[in-house]
This record gives C-alpha cells, structure tokens and sequence, in this order.
C-alpha cells in the first residue's frame, strides 16, 4: 500500500538520519580529543619548579655546592629523603599497555596517553606528583624487576592496565620486595569502589554481605579483585558463582588459573542463565549484553546489579526496569547514576598512605577506604557536588548509593581514614600526632577558605548567635544553614514559605527540617507580621512611609523583615543579597540598623572582600558601597579594614591606591588619597598604611623601595583601599572570574557585624563564611 511504503521510507530516512547525527556526533568527539591532547602543548603534564631559581645564590642552593648537604643528609638516614626531595608526594604510574581500558592490548607508548591521564587525575584530586612511565616488557617477572628498580625515586608505585594473570604476578612480586606501596588500580581501585557501592546497596535493600547470593562474569584482574573484596566484607565463598568466557568456573574445568580455581563451585550448572536464579547481586566485569532481561527476571527481589563494562554494560538500566522496576543498579558510566568510577579511590588511598610513610597498602586501609567512601554518600550531599552536577539528585538511596568524583570532601574523609588504618595496623613509618589537624590540612587544601576561616571559626564558637537569612527559600542558603548546624554553635533563621523551603532541602538531599532544625519566618503568615510592620512605620513615618506602604514592605520584602528582627533583637545578624542589587539591600539594611543621618552611631563604612590567592590572602575595599568616598570615608575603610584583618589572624598592611603615586600627579583620585593619609596621620594607629600608590608599588617591595625607599610598610600589603569602587570592585571581579582568587565576603564594614550584604555569585560554602563572620561577637575583633 502506498502508505505502508510511505511510513516504510520516512522510518528509514529517520533511521539514517540519527544514524548520521550518531556518526557526526563521534567524529567531532574524535576531532575535539585529538585537539584536547595536541594544543596549546602536546600531552597533559608538564615538570614546574617548586624552589625560586633567579639568581647565582638559588643556583648555588639547588645545584652545586648547596645540593650535597641534601645528598650527605639523605645517606646517613634514608627516611630524610621525604624531607629533602619530591620522593614523598611522587608516584609512579606504570604499564606496559597489555590491557587498556576497553582498548586492549595496544602497547606501552599506545598507552601513555592514558597514563598521563592518571597522572593528571592524582594531581587534581589528591595534589600528588605523578610521573607516568610506559614500558616495553610483557614478561611479568622482567616487568617486576624493573618496577622494583624504581624504588629510590617514588614514594609509592600504580601498577595500571597490565593484563590478567601477569598483573598478580607483577604486583605480589613487587610488593614481597618494595618497601614502599603498590597497588594495582585496576583490581583494588575497582574492588574498593565496588565495595562501597555493594555496601549501601545493600543497606537501601535491607540485605546483609552474608545472606546475599553472587553472580559474577569477567575472571579478569578487576573481577578476582571485587570478588576477593566482597569475601572480606562478608560474603560466603559458596555463595559466589563466577563465570568467565567459558561459562561457569567450576570444579571439573582444567584451564582454570590460580585465582579463578579459588571460586570454582561443585555443580552440574554452566551458564549464566544457569546460575542467575535467586542471585541477591550480579557482579558485571565482562562485556556488552552478557546479562539478558529474562535473567534478572529470575534473580532475588530488588536485586543489585553492577553492570561495569565499559563502554556498554553487560545489561542497561533502562531494560533492567522493564522487568524489574525495584532493581538497584550500578554502571561504569558517567551518564547513568551510580558510576562506579576509580577515582573516588586511588588519588586518596595514595594520599593518606604517602603521609604516614606507609610500607604498603593493606586490606585494613582498603576497608577504611571503603567506609569513608559509603559513609560520605549517606551524609548530607556538599554544595560544591550539588554546584558540579547540577540537575542531579544527590539524596542518598538507590539512585545515589556512592558519592561524585567531584565531591571536596573526599580527600579529607578518605585520606584520614587510610592514615588512621595504616597507623593502627602498623604499616606507618611516619605517624601522624594529630589525626584531627591532619584532616583539617586535607580539608583546607580543598577547600581553599578552611585554613584562613579558621580563627574566625573558633571565635565564632565562643558564642551562639542568632543569624537570619534573608533569602531562605535559595539552596544555597538551605545548605549553608545545614553546614551551620552541624558546624558551629549558631542558629540559623530562614525567611521563607515553609513548604517551599522542605520541598527544596529534601530535593537538595538535605536532612534539615524547618520548623524543627531552625526557625522559619514565614512572610506571608507569621504571627509577628502585626510588630514587624508597626515598627518599621515607626522608624520611616518621617521618610514617607505610610502604615499601609509598611505593610506592603514587610510582606514582601525578605531584607527589610530581616533588618527588622535584628533591630528588635529577634536575631543576632543578618545576612541577604543572594540575589537583587547591592546598593537596593543597603538601602533598607540603614534605613532600620544605622543611625539617623546627622547622627553618631553605626554607619555603612565599606564593602570589605577577602580574595584568597595562591600566594596568600589580598583584602579589597570599598568595592560596593561608596561609589566616590570622601577622604574621611577612605580613611574610615582603612581603620575598619586593619580591624577586620585581624579576625584572620594577620597583621594588617595598608596601601591606599589611586592613579597617583606618591604625589606625582595631580588627579581626583591623588588629591583624595592625599586628604585619607592626613586624616590617617592625625592620630596614633595601630597599623601599618602608605598611600597614594599604584597597585604594584603596593604588592612589590622592590617596586615600592626604588620609587619610594621610606615607605612605612614591611612588605607587601595585605589590603588595597581604593579612592573609587570602580578599581575596587575591577580588581576583586577581574581576580574572582579568572579564577586567580576564591572570594570570602564581601563584609559590609560600619555596622557592627549586624548585617552583611552578599553577591548574587557567592556559593554555600561563601555563605557559611559569611555566617561564622557574622557569628562573631563584636568584643571579638575591637
């Protein structure tokens, strides 16, 4: 019929059509990789110097005659090696390209872009040195020798792709001679990983390790390796059917290696099919479509299934569904949830086991690592994970049963529960004095603010302080109001819809409840509505504010409720401006908080941000609150900033900038500069400041010494005080979006830590800053 040949015709002009796009999608994949690994330099990795190399006294010190100190140091006691040299954050990762991911066994240099790619993932998730090293030796026991040889130059060795039974060979070889850690990614990077994700399955299906029944396909190095794993977390030897190529691995097969014979059952079962019935877990190591639909039919209820071929699993999820809609599932890949991926493992088991000095990796340090990994997909999902895949849903249970790769709080959790384990088992030549300090390193390291928030966290301790957010109803604020009650001793207030703010933290995955974890204000109902809105007519009935333009206001306007309730004690600080205009927050925050215009009291100074920069941290100001300041405000950001310095820990370093410096010309933004230094100059301060100069005369203090040799700094500043907020806010912006600086505020200065006005860019993580900034009492900082 012409209609059939009509539909037949369209259905196969659509068929070639996704056909092409399928075909055009792979080629500028193809073309982009190439592009990725080829520009703007070959390869991924490059070498950098970590010691100033400017001059003959460096040369000196790093070479000859300075270089034999460290020499003789390191033969009388070779342990000092990690002291003078890189050997203690180096590692090796070796292969000889026998089994490359789902290439096979393409050779060692076919290899190496691989490995570089290893290396570069130890240095962005755990900062570990990485030299890749491909080697043409397929012989195991010459590969070992050469392995072992390296020893005197890593403080730990990735054995990577080597192909199964050589790979055992290779690494029980190298471990029995090597006194420092090697491991073999591919079997206990998958088997810990695997581990974790087996263990909260099982807690979402209400299983136990040794109940559960185990169907595994691939006898491969990553297969044996998950198997073992699973033995030591409890399940029973009889209740593990491998399968391989052949079929069943059983008793009465003769091609069996060491490793499979270990699983061989007594049965007169052969297949897959044969064995799947009542399996509890499937176990998927081996290759595209080996599990059929029909066979999950047969397993137990909510059966686990880890189908981790690679690039196409034994089974996807989406048939798994059709027939068994409660099934937990796991895949190897990042477009399906519950990616069992190596990376939430080695850089952080190499992590912790190269700061203790450990002599190898152990089976104590591999189930550390498995319950931190399984621990952290149950605890509140961080905000950076949830800022990194946004869209996800990142609540525990089937669906996210171990954590992303980009999760900051890995390192710290997983690195520190492999110390711990490499100190209690004995394997720690460098033990660690202080396990919470070491973790709060990690952590820093991460999370770049940790370290210099520190002494405003501990001060905000001393004290518990109301804070309400202005903004409730944003994520951003619901996750930071959670960290700060697991965190600090505040308690956070939420302006908001009750409803809509448990809708949105059980989506975010979080476990605080409004109404029960904090208190909620509720514009549109709360009781105090009545006192809120008669107060603030009371204070702006002389600035036209009527009765019914004041209730209006403060059913509508978050800032001005949250301005309110500070101002009648019903909380401490405020905290606002996640979204909306700077100067709009301001507006309201000193008509309720500030004093009357003409009179003493608190007043908006400046706007005060901490750019946290690899070489230390740069305070700015005034970025937003004063367009043009007078030379009394400029003076005024200066006392203030010097003072809220302190609360980091610094000692303040003033420089006021402007286009002027030191008097050489004569511009609007000298002559103000000029005016700040002789208000500055009238009365005795407690810290250092100079003006009027440019920004480089200011960081550099050759600079400043050859223009200016008496200037009355020590070193570079800490702080710019600018004469206009347009350089202020350039600087900061130009730092922040570059990615040079991480931003801590900005903290609204003058108004006795009462309120703070954030940025519509700032993160959870900001705002917690924020709030432990706002949690500190004002006797605290002067």
């Amino acid at each position: 019929m012409p209609t059939d040949r009509t539909d037949e015709t369209t259905t196969a002009s659509a068929t070639h059509s996704t056909e092409d796009r399928s075909e055009d999608r792979q080629a500028q994949l193809r073309r982009a990789a190439l592009r990725y690994h080829e520009e703007p330099k070959p390869g991924k990795l490059e070498i950098r110097a970590t010691k100033p190399l400017a001059n003959g006294r460096d040369l000196s010190l790093a070479y000859s005659p300075g270089v034999a100190e460290a020499c003789l140091e390191i033969k009388a006691d070779p342990a000092t090696a990690s002291r003078y040299t890189s050997r203690g954050n180096l590692v090796a990762v070796v292969s000889n390209g026998s089994a490359v991911l789902g290439l096979g066994n393409i050779g060692a240099i076919a290899s190496k872009p691989v490995m570089e790619g290893k290396a570069v993932l130890f240095k962005k998730f755990a900062n570990i040195d990485c030299f890749d090293i491909e080697v043409n030796e397929a012989d195991p026991y010459k590969l070992a020798d050469i392995v072992c040889a390296l020893e005197p130059t890593f403080g730990a060795i990735n054995l990577e792709d080597i192909k199964a039974p050589e790979c055992f060979i290779v690494e029980q070889l190298c471990r029995e001679r090597m006194n420092i850690p090697v491991f073999h990614d591919d079997q206990h990077g998958t088997a810990i990983v695997v581990g974790a994700a087996a263990t909260n399955a099982l807690r979402v299906a209400g299983k136990n390790f040794a109940d559960i029944k185990v169907v595994s396909t691939g006898g491969g190095a990553a297969g044996i390796a998950c198997l073992n794993m699973l033995l030591k977390l409890g399940v029973k030897r009889e209740n593990v059917w491998l399968c391989d190529i052949e079929g069943l691995v059983h008793s009465e097969r003769t091609d069996l290696n060491p490793q499979k014979a270990d699983y061989a059952q007594v049965s007169d079962l052969r297949t897959v099919g044969d064995v799947i019935a009542g399996a509890d877990l499937f176990l998927g190591l081996s290759g595209p479509g080996v599990l059929k639909p029909e066979m999950v039919a047969k397993m137990a209820p909510q059966p686990i299934i880890f189908a981790l071929a690679n690039p196409t699993p034994e089974i996807t999820p989406e048939e798994v569904k059709k027939v068994s809609p409660d099934a937990i599932m796991a895949t190897g890949r990042s477009d399906y949830p519950n990616q069992v991926n190596n990376v939430l493992c080695f850089p952080f088991i190499f992590r912790g086991a190269l700061d203790v000095g450990a002599t190898e990796i152990n089976d104590e340090m591999k189930i550390a690592c498995i319950e931190g990994i399984a621990a952290l997909a149950r605890a509140t999902t961080s905000a950076e994970a949830a800022a990194a895949y946004q869209g996800e849903q990142l609540t525990f249970g089937a669906e996210y049963l171990i954590p992303k790769p980009f999760d900051p709080r890995l390192m710290g959790v997983v690195a520190t529960a492999v110390a711990k384990a490499a100190m209690a088992s004995g394997v720690a030549t460098r033990p660690l004095d202080d396990i919470a300090g070491y973790k709060a390193k990690l952590d820093g390291s991460v999370f770049k603010s940790a370290l210099l928030m520190k002494p405003v966290f501990a001060a905000a301790n001393q004290a518990e302080r109301r804070i309400v957010f202005a903004e409730g109803e944003d994520e951003r604020v619901l996750r930071a109001a959670s960290a700060m009650i697991e965190e600090t001793t505040d308690k956070p207030i939420l302006i908001g819809r009750p409803e809509v703010i448990a809708v949105r933290a059980e989506r975010s995955g979080l476990q605080i409840r409004p109404g029960v974890d904090f208190e909620i204000v509720n514009p549109e109902s709360d009781a105090r509505y009545r006192q809120y809105w008669s107060e603030y007519h009371k204070i702006m009935a002389r600035r036209g504010v009527t009765p019914d333009l004041a209730k209006a206001i403060l059913r509508t306007n978050t800032t001005a409720i949250a301005a309110i309730m500070v101002h009648l004690g019903h909380a401490d600080s405020m905290i606002c401006g996640t979204f909306g205009q700077y100067l709009w927050h301001l507006n309201y925050i000193s008509q309720v908080l500030g004093a009357p215009q003409g009179t003493q009291g608190l007043h908006p100074i400046g706007a005060l941000s901490l750019m946290i920069l690899e070489d230390g941290p740069l305070f700015i100001a005034d970025t937003h609150v004063h367009p043009e300041p007078t030379a009394q405000q400029i003076a005024e950001s200066c006392i203030a900033a010097a003072r809220h310095v302190r609360r980091f820990g610094l000692e303040p370093q003033v420089a006021i900038c402007s286009h002027s410096q030191f008097g050489n010309l004569d511009c609007a933004s000298g002559r103000v500069t000029r005016a700040a230094m002789e208000i500055l100059d009238s009365a005795p301060r407690n810290f250092a400041y100079e003006g009027e100069m440019h920004i480089d005369s200011a960081l550099s203090v050759d600079t400043r010494e050859r223009i200016f040799p008496d200037s009355r700094l020590a070193g570079p500043a800490n702080v710019l005080v600018f004469a206009n907020s347009d350089a202020a806010s350039g600087v900061r912006n130009i730092l922040k979006t570059k990615g040079m600086g991480l931003e801590v505020g900005p903290i609204l200065m003058g108004m006795g830590n009462r309120a703070h006005i954030v940025t519509p860019s700032i993160t959870s993580r900001g705002l917690l800053n924020m709030s432990a900034i706002a949690g500190t009492p004002v006797a605290h900082y002067g």
